[in-house]
């Protein structure tokens, strides 16, 4: 298992929290030391530490020294960035950029670990805290991801990697503290009102029925071919003859295998099982806008004049309503709580001073 796999799991078990996927830990602890090298025979240089891009990066001791931002007396090191940029690489599955490409991204994720530094120490100063038990049920999870049977093995699997029980421990706390401080500034502070649910289905109805199905006939009059405008007063004319005939209480699909021209008159002008969106926007609007049970007047289009009847149709009632509200309240609430969310961050660090040294 890589560093930048294990880096995500820990970062991702505890679910629901607001710390990106591809964030490393966001703690305050500088990253351990790395092993003391066995006595050499001779001296000789140290080997190279890269860069995801390939670049050669300090030293291991020059990088855990070298400090690229302080936040309200808070430090954020070089090898903080570099695990964030080793992590988002690693999940999203791409090459390292280069030059400008790289520093934009190396800029973003620094904004972000800002971003988590500031509600950490905002979470310290709202006196938030995190049980023992809360952080150890996290660990067993991880241990279950990574296959380790015991303590003792889960703590090889990270000494492998150059973490320590005790570093995944405070890491894993802080998130904890982090999704409890934006619980409080956020999540119940936003609420979603059913006035509101019925204007978003009010204002997306159309949206929210695709999908939906209705099953429809019709019965076609083709216009003489060559005749122009003469033929299609004449189909016309047809339309209206076999339109008072469906008034009168005649039975469509009799009609339908008697008089249309089109090939489903065979089957009583029956067009199938149908999507909404399948078929033409003027079209369909003619055929949705009956009830079950009721036939349209004459309808021209490209082909000829149409008589359309609506057998039935599915709509937005009983369980299909209750799951569109339910849906219609998430995404609501997500709209919300993604506005309210940016403006608090914006808050809390326009309060915080933020000197970047990178």
């Amino acid at each position: 298992m890589t560093r930048a796999l294990l880096l995500l799991l820990v970062a991702g078990a505890v679910a629901g929290c607001c710390i990106p996927s591809w964030m490393p830990f966001i703690g305050k602890d500088k990253p351990p030391p790395p092993p003391a090298a066995s006595p050499a025979p001779a001296p000789g240089p140290s080997p190279a530490r890269l860069s995801p891009n390939g670049q050669r990066l300090p030293d291991s001791h020059e990088v855990v020294d070298r400090v690229i931002c302080v936040v309200n007396n808070d430090a954020i090191t070089l090898f903080e960035l570099d695990e964030a940029e080793a992590a988002y690489l690693y999940e999203s599955k791409t090459e390292a950029p280069v030059d400008a490409e790289r520093q934009a991204l190396r800029d973003r994720l620094l904004q972000t670990i800002i971003e988590n530094r500031i509600q950490l120490q905002q979470a310290e100063r709202e006196k938030i805290t995190v049980d023992d038990s809360e952080v150890q049920d996290q660990i067993n999870e991880i241990m279950k991801k990574v296959n380790a049977t015991s303590p003792q093995q889960f703590e090889d699997v990270l000494k492998q990697q150059g973490l320590t029980l005790d570093s995944v421990k405070k890491r894993l706390r802080d998130q904890l503290l982090v999704q409890r401080l934006i619980r409080r500034k956020v999540a119940l502070r936003i609420s979603v009102t059913e006035q509101e649910i019925d204007k978003y289905l009010t204002d997306n109805r159309d949206k929210l029925e695709t999908g939906l199905t209705f099953e429809a006939r019709h019965i076609l009059f083709v216009p003489q071919a060559g005749a122009g405008e003469d033929g299609w007063q004449a189909a016309r004319k047809k339309a209206d003859a076999v339109y008072a005939q469906v008034l009168a209480g005649q039975d469509f699909s009799e009609l339908a295998k008697k008089y249309s021209e089109d090939a489903s008159a065979k089957d009583g002008g029956h067009l199938g099982t149908l999507k909404r969106g399948e078929l033409t926007p003027e079209i369909e609007q003619v055929i949705l806008r009956l009830q079950p049970g009721e036939s349209s007047t004459p309808y021209r289009s490209e082909v000829g004049y149409h008589l359309f009847r609506l057998d039935a149709k599915e709509s937005l009632t009983g369980e299909a309503l209750t799951q569109a509200r339910s849906q219609i309240r998430d995404i609501l609430y997500r709209e919300k709580y993604d506005a309210r969310l940016k403006e608090w961050l914006a808050e809390i660090k326009q309060r915080a001073i933020i000197d970047i040294r990178l």
